[in-house]
């Protein structure tokens, strides 16, 4: 991934607005889309790849927006099997972001966030509230089940979503999507990429 600095904020630019919304969030159309490197892993003790729906969707969606899915894998609810997995992800200078989908509810078994805190250098408050904020809109006070969290590692993003087709759907289409597209105003993740190791 090569990423360019911030075009001029003084030069007229051109905008496409999302969901109407020209005073928020917006595409900026004369800068160069930056494709980015994704890693999906699912959670799961009964998911496979012929009915991890949910890693379907993630990779279809990855894919139409102009990404790469680098790698694919299911994992066992397992804290030491996912931070394993973590860790040689965000070691991998390829992968620029991980998404997991499962594990993040309330039961014995869900243990994904458990496994983020041992890898995790940063978090990322505002993900897991803005979903849980999106979602409460479509299954009201359920989402309070959810513990979809997110943060930074070796200079990687990592996003952990809830296991259900529905909410991957609209953790991509409602933040992701956007928050991983360079052209998106006023900020994104990926623009910030070349600065997550400062020290």
């Amino acid at each position: 991934m090569i990423l360019t600095a911030p075009s001029d904020c003084s030069k007229k630019e051109s905008f496409r607005c999302i969901r109407g919304a020209c005073g928020m969030s917006r595409i900026d159309e004369t800068r160069a889309f930056v494709a980015v490197n994704i890693a999906i892993l699912t959670v799961s003790d009964t998911r496979t790849l012929a009915n991890d729906t949910s890693g379907d969707a993630l990779a279809t969606m990855i894919g139409e927006a102009g990404h790469t899915v680098f790698t694919r894998e299911i994992i066992k609810d397992d804290a030491d099997a996912l931070e394993a997995t973590f860790r040689g992800w965000i070691a991998n200078p390829e992968i620029d972001v991980i998404i997991s989908s499962g594990g993040t509810g309330v039961t014995g078994r869900d243990v994904t966030p458990e496994a983020l805190d041992r890898v995790l250098e940063k978090k990322i408050e505002g993900f897991g509230e803005l979903f849980r904020m999106l979602s409460y809109q479509k299954i009201g006070t359920s989402t309070i089940q959810s513990r979809a969290l997110a943060g930074v590692a070796n200079g990687t993003y990592i996003f952990a979503l809830p296991g259900s087709t529905g909410a991957v759907k609209d953790a991509w289409q409602d933040i992701l999507r956007w928050q991983l597209d360079i052209r998106h105003r006023p900020c994104n993740f990926v623009e910030l990429m070349p600065r997550l190791k400062e020290r």
